[in-house]
């Protein structure tokens, strides 16, 4: 896996500052210390840090076509660059190497903006075309690897993997968006194409960015969606079958490198049957690895175990500290803008145990998005089904003011919660899926706030992420919708925005079969009942995988990835949580109400309520601001 960077001149061919291509470059070193490389020319620079994982004598990147007029500076792995080689030799095309960052160059000489559709893979690059006058930047599908750009007042567009390398550019914006901000404390992370930064973007999934000198720079062009398109009556029979047959491609496509290969082992479903599908495919045992947590509530390594000893893997655990929290300051460090996912940390842990084995693992990320494995997914099934009950136009005013007049009782059991329940009726199928699962809901984000950042929203809220995706939803299906919502949102912005800057920052690459877009594009068809039945999630693949993993491994209730967050508020973090919280730097910055961060650190600490959630969002965005305040 690598980090790119460029500068590219939009208007003229002024010169481009090497020493500031270099340092942002630099910043990237993490993402490929074996190898760094650097091309500059009359209004553009392309820099390039390489983790070598194909191909390892050649490859050198920035790489060039034969007559030098066209290169690309590229991350990711394309694993259908064997086939795709020898199509484009078949059409005249001369190689130079035997790596896929040389089919990138033909690719786009031979089929240009099109090349995109011909790759099958994770990859983010831009290509530089001189004949043409254009830059060319595109990201995979389904944002397994990321792209930011900016473009400057000065008409300067630069463009990394990371934010962190745009934030080297002095001449850069730093004014924070307030949209983006309340983005955050809505969904824990700041969904594409917005950054935290007003003059930042991500480039989102799917989507190209073509740039021709001296015109205007135009919005992204989106090239691929899932489709959900129904593939037509089907057993479950047939359906299990060809589950299992396209998982085991995805699989054996990805087990291709020069380097040592492994693969993440939970215990839960979906990395169990990528580890199946791996040892069926390799005569040496599979490398795995796990993390381990004293606390039981946490803890799956038992049924990691259970899989590595089935499948005779070679077995790694490390038991995680229970107030391993010694990363916090690292976290701000790694993710550049605000992320209150707390599994960041035990995911840092797993790929730096992953990284002292080898350079390349398999993850089975994507399976909850993909075949509808999240218990959320149930809940919203079944409050849409009563919604369709009455039209939205009675509901809203009924259940809104039952709403009102129900007491709160965040502390009771879901199925006691008829205030939330109330809540949700009362809205529409969109906004009844956003509030279920904000990290800090409406209300009390609107108390969290002070009048004046309330002001700078303009009306702005969240929802309207969810929104402009469910309108241009290939589906209306209250299951296959939802899907589709995560898909754009949580799955890029939140998992593998966690995965990526993990793993990278040890120099590890991951690779994940369940997101290969031929199976997933094949998963969206199914029927949804295939996907949810009785209540059980991930249904068909479950079925697919009971020849390969034990019943308690297949059934048992689903863990998340967690961390003890509210013990931790209450003890060994309890002081640094008060001054992080209630410190001059959140009162400074303008944005919240300084009485309710009081309310929210005295009743969480007094055990009145679980306030660890909205709290671990406000600790990680001061520690955003002070990490901020060392890059103005």
């Amino acid at each position: 896996m690598c980090g790119i960077t460029g500068i590219f001149d939009t208007r003229e061919q002024r010169p481009i500052d090497r020493a500031l291509l270099e340092r942002m470059n630099q910043t990237q070193f993490h993402r490929g210390p074996d190898e760094g490389g650097i091309h500059v020319e009359p209004g553009l620079g392309f820099a390039h840090r390489r983790l070598s994982i194909i191909d390892l004598s050649s490859g050198q990147q920035p790489l060039f076509n034969e007559n030098g007029s066209v290169v690309v500076t590229y991350n990711g792995e394309i694993y259908n660059f064997p086939e795709l080689t020898e199509e484009l030799k078949a059409a005249g095309h001369q190689f130079r190497t035997h790596c896929d960052t040389e089919v990138i160059v033909h690719a786009w000489e031979q089929w240009g903006e099109a090349c995109v559709k011909r790759f099958r893979g994770m990859f983010a690059f831009a290509v530089w075309d001189r004949n043409v006058d254009t830059l060319f930047i595109a990201r995979d599908r389904l944002g397994i690897k990321p792209v930011y750009y900016a473009i400057r007042p000065d008409g300067i567009l630069t463009f990394a993997s990371e934010l962190k390398a745009l934030m080297a550019d002095p001449d850069l914006p730093r004014a924070l968006d307030p949209q983006a901000v309340d983005d955050y404390f809505a969904y824990g992370y700041v969904p594409e194409p917005r950054t935290i930064y007003d003059a930042v973007h991500k480039l989102p999934p799917g989507h190209t960015l073509s740039i021709h000198r001296g015109l205007r720079v135009p919005e992204p062009r989106i090239y691929w969606d899932v489709p959900f398109r129904d593939t037509g009556p089907m057993s479950e029979a047939e359906a299990m079958e060809g589950l299992e047959e396209r998982l085991r491609e995805a699989v054996r496509v990805r087990l291709v490198a020069e380097v040592p290969l492994g693969a993440f082992l939970s215990g839960g479903v979906d990395s169990s049957a990528v580890v199946a599908m791996m040892a069926g495919l390799s005569s040496d045992p599979v490398k795995t690895c796990s993390i381990a947590f004293s606390d039981p509530a946490f803890d799956e390594s038992a049924h990691a175990a259970q899989v590595a000893q089935r499948f005779g893997t070679s077995h790694q655990v490390r038991q995680v500290d229970p107030d391993d929290f010694g990363l916090l300051d690292r976290l701000a460090e790694l993710y550049d803008e605000p992320y209150a996912d707390s599994s960041a940390l035990p995911t840092y842990r797993v790929c730096e145990l992953a990284r002292e084995q080898v350079t390349v693992a398999l993850s089975g990320d994507g399976g909850d998005e993909n075949l509808a494995g999240y218990r959320r997914y149930r809940f919203h099934v079944q409050e849409e089904r009563l919604r369709s009950m009455m039209p939205l136009g009675l509901r809203r005013p009924l259940f809104g003011a039952l709403a009102r007049l129900y007491p709160k009782a965040d502390w009771a059991p879901r199925v006691f919660r008829a205030k939330a329940t109330f809540q949700a009726l009362a809205r529409d199928a969109v906004q009844g899926y956003f509030n279920n699962n904000a990290i800090i809901r409406d209300e009390q984000r609107q108390r969290l706030y002070s009048e004046s950042f309330r002001r700078s929203l303009q009306g702005y809220h969240p929802v309207e992420v969810l929104r402009y995706h469910a309108q241009r939803s290939p589906t209306d299906h209250p299951l296959s919708l939802v899907q589709y919502l995560d898909m754009k949102t949580y799955l890029p912005g939140d998992i593998l925005t966690k995965v990526d800057r993990a793993s990278m920052a040890h120099a590890l690459e991951v690779r994940v079969p369940i997101l290969d877009h031929p199976l997933v594009e094949w998963i969206s068809g199914l029927s949804p009942d295939m996907k949810l039945k009785g209540g059980e999630g991930k249904y068909i693949f479950k079925k697919a995988m009971e020849p390969h993993l034990p019943q308690d491994i297949l059934y048992r209730r689903k863990q998340g990835f967690a961390v003890p967050l509210a013990q931790w508020f209450r003890g060994p973090l309890k002081q640094r949580l008060q001054e992080t919280i209630l410190g001059d730097r959140l009162r400074d910055s303008g944005i919240f109400d300084m009485n309710t961060l009081q309310h929210l650190v005295d009743a969480h600490v007094s055990g009145q309520r679980d306030y660890s959630a909205p709290l671990w969002s406000l600790f990680m965005f001061e520690a955003f601001l002070r990490r901020n305040e060392g890059l103005g």
